[in-house]
């Protein structure tokens, strides 16, 4: 009864390759029997495999195949053949050998360095010219194919595994020769039966009493009713099919924006080229740190940008003597033409440095966030980037606390599939206090370091808002985010154009 459900569900394909396994294994030959193209017997191979009825090997040998001197020479005969068998009795010029052969001068030195070496001929000057004459040799071979020539008569391609003492000899020195053949690898498929496969023949396949398509002329005919319909296979192996969708990245950038929206947040936008004013002096980073240099930086150098003179003066002071902050400051003096320098942004806090700039103080509390491609000058390698996207976010609110903070991130990275979130002191130019922001890797089993945090200093939110006021702030980087995720262990492979990786990238659905 199996195997007659088995029968019935074969497709046409199938029923013309099956019963030829009996006897044929070569791939080539079985699709030269039934008459199918080879894409048609690779279908039926493949789905008689999935079925157990075959099993199919695969090798991959080293195919060898004419060039175009090689098919050329095996219809005319090599030129060394044809240049001793053009010499007759006694000695015969070389021009009117070369004339007679339409040799090149190349071929020419070629025959006369292969039957030179063969002793099959004597070369001497005769006055200005040169003489060619057969040895006693070389009538003998001239009279006997070359190896070389019994090689370039065999059917093509040939592998090289499979050839014999004297055919192993030719087709070592054909190699050395221009053009005549050419190697490549080849995939060679054989198949044959499983013990499945030889019931299913005994069984008996029936071509002619089976429907494989049902059509509005036998609907209307009845032809089906004296003959069985194929059944489907719901079980057989189908091709992938890979839709349009969204890049896996910006799937990611939807979802975390998603996250903070729904947190009450609005999201903060900007240009990616601004000012050191905005992006380092407004934040309190000296105009002197290691950080502004070029080797962390990069510089635009087409023009310098406008700055807002009353922000300025107030920024510039808090730099230098701490101006009404109760802080001393940086003490060192401070150059607006550094201030007017532009740059890429180092990362997306400048976004958060102008929101606050903008803010009033009714509008308050408020809650912003950014995801924004930042830059800076390191070195590309497994876990650095010169250019990513940071999730930057900032609470402006005079209630606020530091577990307000650590509250946020617990909440935003419990969504993102990090539970256990730890927060340990750190340093930063704008911030204090400030903390670094770990989460608990559940399969490395440890922790992993994702971004920093902390409270504005009023070095930074008193020129920018007016006041003093609490401002909890985050920047965190997106993509050692999700690599987890995506089963990444490189940051470079989250941009890599691989089209097979963006075909079969899962989609995110955290």
């Amino acid at each position: 009864m199996e195997t007659e459900k088995i029968v019935y569900a074969l497709h046409t394909f199938e029923r013309k390759v099956l019963p030829v396994l009996k006897e044929i294994k070569s791939f080539e030959k079985i699709a030269e029997k039934t008459g199918l193209q080879k894409v048609e017997v690779m279908r039926a191979l493949q789905w008689l495999e999935n079925k157990k009825l075959a099993r199919i090997d695969k090798q991959l040998k080293e195919a060898v195949a004419l060039d175009e001197n090689g098919i050329e020479y095996k219809k005319k005969g090599l030129p060394e053949v044809r240049f001793l068998k053009s010499i007759k009795q006694g000695p015969t010029s070389l021009k009117t050998i070369q004339e007679g052969l339409h040799l090149s001068k190349q071929e020419i030195s070629i025959c006369l360095g292969i039957l030179k070496s063969k002793a099959a001929i004597e070369i001497r000057k005769v006055g200005e010219e040169l003489v060619v004459a057969k040895t006693e040799f070389g009538e003998q071979l001239s009279n006997k194919p070359f190896p070389e020539e019994i090689f370039l008569q065999k059917n093509f391609p040939a592998y090289t595994s499979e050839l014999k003492d004297l055919d192993k000899l030719a087709f070592e020195n054909l190699k050395k020769r221009n053009k005549i053949i050419k190697l490549s690898i080849a995939k060679i498929i054989n198949a044959e039966l499983t013990d499945l496969g030889r019931k299913t023949i005994e069984h008996g396949i029936d071509e002619k009493n089976v429907i494989d398509r049902l059509t509005p002329e036998i609907i209307k005919s009845k032809a089906w009713k004296n003959k069985k319909i194929r059944s489907y296979d719901v079980k057989i192996n189908v091709p992938s099919i890979y839709g349009g969708k969204i890049h896996f990245v910006s799937q990611a950038i939807r979802y975390i924006k998603r996250i903070w929206l729904d947190m009450g947040f609005k999201e903060m936008t900007g240009n990616i080229a601004q000012t050191s004013f905005w992006d380092l002096d407004a934040l309190f980073v000296p105009q002197d740190h290691p950080a502004r240099d070029m080797q962390d930086t990069f510089y635009i150098k087409a023009g310098k940008g406008n700055l807002p003179k009353e922000l300025v003066k107030k920024i510039k002071s808090s730099h230098e003597n701490g101006w009404t902050t109760g802080s001393k400051g940086w003490q060192y003096k401070g150059s607006e033409e550094a201030a007017k320098e532009n740059l890429l942004r180092t990362h997306t806090t400048v976004l958060s440095a102008q929101t606050i700039a903008k803010l009033k103080k009714n509008e308050l509390p408020a809650k912003f966030f950014s995801v924004g491609k930042v830059f800076r000058n390191e070195t590309l390698s497994w876990k650095s980037l010169f250019e990513f996207i940071q999730v930057e976010g900032i609470v402006v609110d005079p209630d606020a606390n530091f577990m307000h903070l650590k509250g946020y991130l617990k909440e935003f990275f419990a969504k993102m599939g990090f539970p256990d979130v730890r927060i340990r002191p750190a340093h930063f130019p704008y911030t204090e206090p400030s903390a670094e922001v770990d989460v608990w890797h559940p399969l490395k089993k440890q922790w992993v370091e994702l971004g920093g945090s902390g409270i504005f200093r009023p070095e930074v939110v008193k020129p920018l808002l007016g006041f003093d006021c609490t401002v909890l702030a985050w920047g965190l980087g997106m993509e050692r985010t999700i690599m987890e995720y995506y089963n990444i262990s490189d940051v470079r492979d989250v941009y890599k154009n691989d089209l097979k990786q963006l075909k079969e990238m899962k989609i995110w659905m955290r």
